[in-house]
């Protein structure tokens, strides 16, 4: 419940209005897991709220703690009993926490984990938002930055996702900046669109992989929905609305993407554009045929350079642990 929604909430239940608030910093800021936690609420209050309300919680199935740096990846249970994945990552400037936005993904990208076991449902706001409870809780930290990159499309769920950034920014509740927090995009460009218009000051990150609408065809279905000279226009109007340059994910598939030719397709598609091209060696999925090495991922990053445009190659965190999105659901589903 977004705060307005608690006092109506509250006002039904014929108590004072201030009670919405202390209800929902308990639940925001203290992240209490029990309503008797709540303890400058009468005990009248905590029972009737206890008999008609929840507070939903998240089970580790799993959890995978690298070896060769501080990442921590979640597989957690949701109380249908359904898998999502979230990872915790340490930078310099503190923790960010990448989180799932669906039980699965629709998309069909064929370099991804996260769609081989299948779509299932939507994450709900509260789902989003209790990854970041009991990360923290568990790990013992506070995360300053999220990333919504995990398992699932974020604009597939985008009334779901707008509600989780509503909650997460509250003054009265978090009150989290937007600009610290990333949502990734496989291209919907309506959406793009729509979240441009409402200049929440987060950032976009556009999963592009491919420079060629022939070639991006063959690896990201979204495409034929979706080409690129739309998603293009749509990223410019991010930018124009915003003030915020876009990010470019590009995964580095040897033998697929990552040649001359392919550096030059993808500088002519960007020249326009107030771009950051993100690169990312492709990370090793059992059914698919695709694999990448830093060593390459650096020679295609070189050829972007001296085209002019600017890229860096992703920090590879918690390789150990198969740190990216979807390996660990799918595996954990096949044993079901």
């Amino acid at each position: 419940m977004t705060l307005p929604e608690l006092q109506e909430a509250v006002r039904q239940m014929q108590e004072p209005g201030y009670r919405a608030k202390q209800i929902y910093q308990w639940l925001h800021i203290r992240k209490v897991q029990e309503f008797s936690e709540m303890t400058d609420l009468p005990a009248v209050l905590r029972t009737k709220l206890e008999s008609d309300f929840k507070i939903p919680r998240l089970k580790i199935a799993r959890k995978l703690s690298s070896q060769i740096d501080n990442t921590i990846k979640y597989l957690y249970q949701l109380p249908d009993g359904q898998h999502i994945e979230t990872v915790l990552m340490h930078y310099q400037h503190g923790w960010r926490l990448c989180i799932s936005t669906q039980v699965g993904c629709k998309m069909g990208c064929q370099f991804c984990a996260s769609t081989i076991a299948g779509y299932v449902r939507n994450l709900t706001a509260s789902e989003m938002l209790l990854q970041i409870d009991e990360t923290e809780r568990d790990a013992g930290v506070s995360v300053s930055g999220i990333v919504l990159m995990g398992i699932g499309e974020p604009l597939d769920n985008f009334d779901h996702v707008m509600r989780f950034l509503e909650l997460l920014s509250d003054p009265a509740g978090r009150q989290m900046s937007l600009r610290h927090v990333t949502i990734s995009t496989c291209g919907i460009v309506p959406r793009i669109r729509e979240l441009a218009d409402r200049k929440t000051g987060l950032t976009l990150a556009v999963s592009l992989h491919q420079a060629t609408n022939t070639q991006r065809n063959k690896i990201m279905p979204v495409n034929k929905r979706y080409p690129l000279e739309e998603l293009m226009c749509a990223c410019q109007y991010y930018f124009e609305k915003t003030g915020r340059r876009v990010t470019y994910e590009y995964a580095v598939i040897e033998h697929e993407n990552n040649n001359l030719a392919d550096a030059k397709a993808l500088a002519e598609l960007l020249k326009h554009q107030q771009a950051h091209v993100n690169l990312i060696p492709v990370n090793s999925v059992r059914e698919r045929n695709y694999h990448a090495t830093r060593q390459s991922a650096q020679k295609f990053m070189k050829y972007l350079e001296d085209l002019g445009i600017h890229a860096t190659i992703r920090r590879t965190l918690g390789s150990d642990i198969q740190a990216a999105c979807g390996q660990l659901r799918h595996e954990t589903e096949e044993h079901f």
